[in-house]
């Protein structure tokens, strides 16, 4: 079943692709100009204006965008319920804003083109090639845009509950092809790219403070900036003293007393990367290719738009290996600050050259896995030093960054390169776009 929503009480009458740039215009695949029908967002002189979206009817896809209920609200210690995502070293996370940039979102022809390479795609001429390239592209939006996903947005998120998301674009057709209308009978590719922050950006809802942040992510190249705070709240609300976390065993023992109990930290990364021919949640209950979750693609209905959520799982920075939906850590960054008094903002230049096996803090000791969760809850992968695993992909100090992990750094943006999805947690073929592993 295709999820659609419909977005008529939520958005007001239909602009063509929803993106405009200074003067409050939206711009078309074919250089033409309309006038945008909608308030636009204004650049504020650094990034360019945007025209918010219009819901774009039977039919039709509207694009949006979400960091789900953990970018408006956090990772909470103790976790209210057991089924809440929370780091399981006893750390309570929040954001004060969550900012990334993406680009070239993709409809093509034929996700199903090869069973076994997901990154394939129909070229358009009964071949195959890359999803998002080529003639096998049937539509596309492009930016960039710029957004805070800690703001969230009018639209419910594609995961339910008190998820939101807010809208990017909408499609009223096949674009790439004269705007001919969508196949509903077919399935078409769904891709995207996260790109470096670029004063060329369009503004989607950032705001003055925002824009500082975001100049600083241009001058460095990131593709995203996790601004926060964490607090240790393991044991009785952060008491070392106190009953209910355990550590593994180092020698020597180790004491997490020389760790900071609050960190404020700010995590530019520098990841760009295509996503292609992701996986659609909302198919289910239709049958996935092999071992895939749900089967890939978009499809539109006559009736009511069709939604395409960009989704960005937070979590995936901190995860404690390179298996999907690993149990979340922030021991080994705060570790970084082992033994500072008064802790400066935590970057994460701060974890480059930290060894992954074993993993060690500022001070060169061996860092024990903590768990403060029930053990029917979580149960460290290792009895010893946390040592983080990178399944096949190679740890190198000194090697090449294009074919292994040199370091926690490495370790950590690779995590979060696969942090893009569809409709809350459709998996794409990663492709990076910065030297690194396969």
């Amino acid at each position: 079943m295709i999820r659609s929503t419909t977005l008529a009480v939520l958005l007001a009458p239909m602009v063509p692709l929803g993106a405009c740039g200074d003067g409050a215009t939206t711009t078309t695949t074919d250089g033409a100009s309309a006038s945008c029908t909608t308030t636009a967002v204004s650049g504020m002189g650094v990034l360019h204006d945007f025209c918010p979206p219009t819901a774009p009817g039977g039919g039709g896809i509207l694009l949006s965008a979400s960091g789900e209920v953990l970018a408006l609200g956090g990772y909470r210690f103790p976790p209210a319920s057991p089924d809440d995502v929370a780091f399981v070293d006893g750390w309570d996370i929040t954001y004060d804003r969550v900012l990334t940039t993406f680009d070239h979102i993709t409809l093509s022809l034929g996700p199903n083109k090869s069973p076994t390479d997901q990154s394939q795609c129909d070229d358009g001429h009964g071949g195959a090639t890359e999803c998002g390239t080529g003639d096998s592209v049937v539509a596309e939006v492009d930016g960039p845009f710029a957004v805070d996903l800690h703001k969230g947005g009018a639209l419910p998120g594609a995961g339910g509950g008190d998820e939101q998301a807010v809208a990017v674009a909408a499609l009223t057709g096949q674009n790439k092809r004269g705007n001919a209308a969508f196949d509903p009978t077919a399935h078409y590719a769904f891709g995207f790219e996260v790109v470096a922050a670029a004063a060329a950006a369009q503004n989607i809802n950032l705001d003055a403070a925002d824009l500082a942040d975001y100049q600083d992510m241009i001058a460095k190249g990131y593709t995203t900036l996790l601004v926060g705070t964490a607090v240790w709240k393991g044991n009785n609300s952060g008491d070392l003293a106190g009953a209910g976390c355990t550590q593994t065993t180092v020698a020597p023992a180790y004491d997490f007393s020389v760790l900071p109990r609050t960190v404020t930290f700010r995590l530019g990364l520098a990841a760009p990367t295509v996503y292609r021919n992701a996986q659609n949640p909302a198919n289910d209950p239709a049958a996935a290719l092999g071992n895939e979750e749900h089967a890939r693609g978009i499809a539109v209905v006559s009736n009511q738009a069709t939604t395409a959520q960009l989704t960005f799982h937070l979590d995936h920075v901190f995860w404690e290996s390179f298996v999907h939906d690993s149990p979340a850590h922030f021991d080994p960054f705060a570790a970084r600050l082992a033994g500072v008094t008064a802790p400066p903002t935590l970057t994460l230049e701060d974890v480059k050259g930290a060894t992954l096996a074993p993993f060690v803090d500022a001070q060169g000791h061996q860092v024990p896995w903590r768990s403060c969760l029930p053990a029917s809850q979580y149960t460290p992968p290792g009895s010893g030093a946390m040592t983080f695993d990178t399944l096949t992909v190679p740890i190198n100090p000194t090697g090449n960054p294009a074919t292994a992990i040199r370091d926690f750094n490495d370790y950590v943006l690779y995590n979060h390169s696969t942090f893009g999805h569809l409709n809350s947690d459709g998996l794409s073929f990663v492709d990076r776009q910065y030297p690194s592993p396969p």
